[in-house]
């Protein structure tokens, strides 16, 4: 007698499933376990914490009973140690859209329950990652300013000596410098891939990296200080955290090297705006930047107008390839568990004393 199918439960808005959950992905998913949806009322995207709402919980407990695998996304409540409690086959807990900080999940409560969790926020790291090696060269070539005056209807070079002082001609080529990455998550490993045709040496800061990266990436590990000291191009990766708010401050944005470029492309809140417009109106380093804080840029910010910052409004991570992915990534992951394998994205607890 053959085991029974697996069984698996989505649980997202509608307009969520419309958006992110392809049926290709789906169908793929069907070849392998019994798939049924928990549909639920909003928006594509939700942003902010998930809803606290009894009922709704109550909701998702009685759907997950049954389950092998639940995946979360937009609009699900919190998945309990409750919920898994109801759940007792439940075998992973799956995120599309975590930020793989566990808003969704007790990371905790799943572990000491063998319940594997994995969240795979990374299927937008890809152009994250490409945006940030586009923003270093835009600042080595000091072309945020260059477009300012070409579009201003400026001569930029009526005398050609003037164009010997340019940043973008003394600093110009990525090839041979220094990079300094503020954390090697997914965005960080994808970008080491992108820059290895330009042959630079790398610092990077993770206190939570394991030593092993360095070998695998030959790259170097090392302080958050060092690498602003150090580096060429500093470039931040780092997510906002209790821990990461405005851990890029007056002290740190001071020992940045002149004449380097700083890239942020994750969150805004990471450095202090004030700090940052201080240094720049020395007019001795360049910045580029995809995230502020706050969010919108207010009109009247002095980042709008200075010749040596780049902006884009926080779209490193926003294109249409990168949305099929966020769910594709999790058939794949469900698929390993299923069969027996660890999943690629897994969530850890974040205590060493979790048990």
């Amino acid at each position: 007698m053959s085991a029974p199918r697996p069984r698996v439960g989505i649980v997202v808005t509608a307009a969520g499933r419309r958006r992110y959950f392809f049926p290709e992905h789906v169908a793929r998913l069907e070849r392998s376990a019994d798939v049924v949806w928990l549909e639920l009322e909003g928006p594509d995207r939700v942003f902010g914490p998930p809803p606290q709402d009894p009922a709704l919980a109550a909701r998702v407990a009685e759907f997950a009973r049954d389950l092998d695998a639940i995946v979360v996304s937009y609009g699900c409540p919190r998945i309990t140690d409750d919920i898994m409690a109801a759940a007792p086959r439940l075998r992973l807990i799956g995120d599309t859209h975590g930020d793989r900080f566990a808003a969704r999940v007790d990371v905790d409560a799943a572990h000491r329950r063998g319940i594997v969790v994995s969240d795979t926020t990374n299927g937008s790291s890809d152009p994250v990652a490409e945006w940030a090696l586009a923003l270093a060269l835009i600042g080595l070539r000091n072309a945020g300013a260059l477009f300012r005056r070409l579009v201003a209807g400026e001569l930029l070079w009526p005398d050609r000596t003037v164009f010997l002082e340019d940043p973008g001609y003394l600093h110009g080529e990525l090839t041979g410098k220094t990079v300094g990455l503020i954390a090697l998550g997914n965005v960080g490993r994808r970008l080491l891939e992108l820059l290895r045709p330009f042959h630079v040496r790398v610092l990077a800061c993770d206190p939570g990296a394991p030593d092993v990266l360095a070998n695998a990436y030959d790259i170097d590990l090392t302080s958050l200080d060092n690498v602003l000291e150090r580096s060429d191009v500093v470039i931040s990766l780092v997510p906002l955290t209790q821990a990461t708010a405005g851990m890029i401050g007056a002290e740190q944005i001071a020992r940045l090297r002149p004449g380097s470029v700083f890239v942020n492309v994750s969150r805004g809140a990471v450095v202090d705006t004030e700090a940052l417009v201080e240094r720049l109106r020395q007019g001795d380093i360049i910045a580029c930047l995809d995230v502020v804080e706050p969010e919108p840029l207010s009109i009247d910010s002095p980042l709008r107008t200075m010749p040596n910052v780049f902006l884009s409004p926080h779209i490193a991570g926003v294109t249409d390839a990168a949305e099929p992915r966020f769910f594709e990534y999790m058939v794949d992951d469900v698929e390993r568990v299923l069969a027996g394998v660890r999943p690629r994205y897994r969530l850890v607890p974040r205590e060493p004393s979790s048990s």
